[in-house]
């Protein structure tokens, strides 16, 4: 079975799976936004869970889980629906056993959290309510791992992306990834059908203005993954994932790599804060109108685009006006970077049609990254099909 990339379409906000080729198919969910709208079934607000709860696997218990959960940073459109539609807390109390499938909270095996983007959020505005619950579940696991020195059992893990403040994960060295460094371990075990180079977030500064901008410019964990097409193809596809971080993060990741570019390429993008302007430019549209210019150094690093690239807005459909995100002029500036290496640009509200909106597949194979057909299509190309998943009409709930 491939490697797939699935990209759910929840307006403005991220969800997207990765499922790894291994015998196991490990999976990575990177954030989540499941309104509630979409329990209504006269409402056309696309039902992801049951989209999610298709791609994954159950334990011997018949829990539906995924192997590690990804949240970049805790704004409510990257991890709405958290506590009604996963299991947060010690598995000995999972409390959904005689419930049927539909109603099981999926298991998070192992979180992938960064304490410091959590303090960075929480000095600029009040966490929300599933925020406050995974930074609850994150301190427990950590809690766990301080205790024991050890990885602990499937439930139970944790992976910190990057150093906290004044050495406070100095004694969680088995379980930090220090930002500029490539890990490969997900839920305790070695991969070898993926490594992470961890960007992002950039470590705490002394210099106020610095920590200020950090906090401002929606610091979020960004990680450029490499894909495995097989176990004899290791560097099938690169995909590059940051967040909500802006123009000031990128301008500091093109001063960091700009001699080591191969750090910044990629063949999947996701474009950061959901195709905003603000990601690429310190100008206001609504200020500066056509003057509104982009920042090179910002647009240099989310420009390192291999041949046949493809860029994912995850978003609203795009209407030549002036909302921010999804911007118009960001969608211009990615349009371009794709074109110009043969690739193409995305919108998840737009896939296949903005009034039938479908999660997008993409498939790593040996000759690169597939092109998404529908769902239906997308999920027989990756394997997936099967009684556990089933195919949807457009516009079914």
């Amino acid at each position: 079975m491939p490697t797939t990339v699935t990209f759910f379409p929840v307006d403005n906000g991220d969800m997207t799976l990765i499922r790894f080729g291994d015998v196991a198919s490990t999976t990575l969910l990177i954030d989540a936004r499941i309104r509630q709208a979409a329990d209504d079934p006269k409402d056309s607000t696309r039902d992801v869970a049951k989209d999610l709860r298709g791609q994954l696997k159950k334990d011997d218990k018949g829990r539906p889980y995924v192997d590690a959960f990804l949240i970049s940073h805790p704004d409510e459109d990257h991890c709405l629906g958290v506590t009604r539609h996963f299991y947060l807390g010690p598995l000995s109390e999972y409390p959904d056993d005689e419930k049927d499938y539909k109603d099981k909270k999926i298991v998070i095996r192992e979180l992938w959290s960064s304490a410091i983007v959590f303090r960075r959020a929480s000095t600029q505005h009040t966490l929300c309510e599933d925020a406050k619950a995974i930074c609850a579940e994150a301190r427990r696991r950590v809690k766990l791992y301080r205790e024991s020195k050890v990885i602990g059992e499937a439930g139970d893990r944790i992976q910190i992306m990057g150093e906290d403040v004044n050495g406070k994960t100095d004694d969680l060295g088995g379980i930090v990834r220090k930002v500029d460094q490539s890990f490969s371990t997900i839920n305790g075990s070695a991969s070898k059908w993926f490594s992470a180079h961890l960007l992002a977030p950039l470590d705490a500064s002394d210099e106020e203005a610095v920590e200020e901008c950090l906090a401002k410019n929606q610091s979020s964990v960004i990680i450029n993954f490499t894909l495995a097409a097989n176990e004899i193809t290791p560097n099938g596809v690169k995909f590059l994932t940051g967040g909500d971080a802006e123009v000031f993060i990128w301008k500091r990741q093109w001063e960091r790599h700009k001699h080591n570019l191969e750090v910044l390429e990629y063949d999947l993008l996701e474009t950061p804060h959901h195709c905003s302007w603000h990601s690429l430019s310190e100008d206001s549209i609504s200020e500066k109108k056509d003057k509104a210019k982009v920042a090179p150094d910002a647009l240099n690093a989310l420009s390192q685009a291999r041949a046949g690239a493809v860029i994912v807005a995850s978003c609203k459909a795009i209407k030549d006006d002036e909302c921010d995100p999804p911007s118009f002029r960001a969608k211009e500036e990615y349009e371009s970077i794709a074109s110009g290496v043969g690739g193409s640009f995305l919108c998840t509200g737009e896939y296949p049609s903005e009034n039938a909106v479908e999660p997008m597949i993409f498939t790593v194979t040996s000759q690169g990254l597939s092109k998404p057909g529908k769902k239906e299509a997308g999920y027989k190309a990756a394997g997936l099909m099967s009684a556990a998943v089933t195919p949807l009409p457009h516009g079914c709930a």
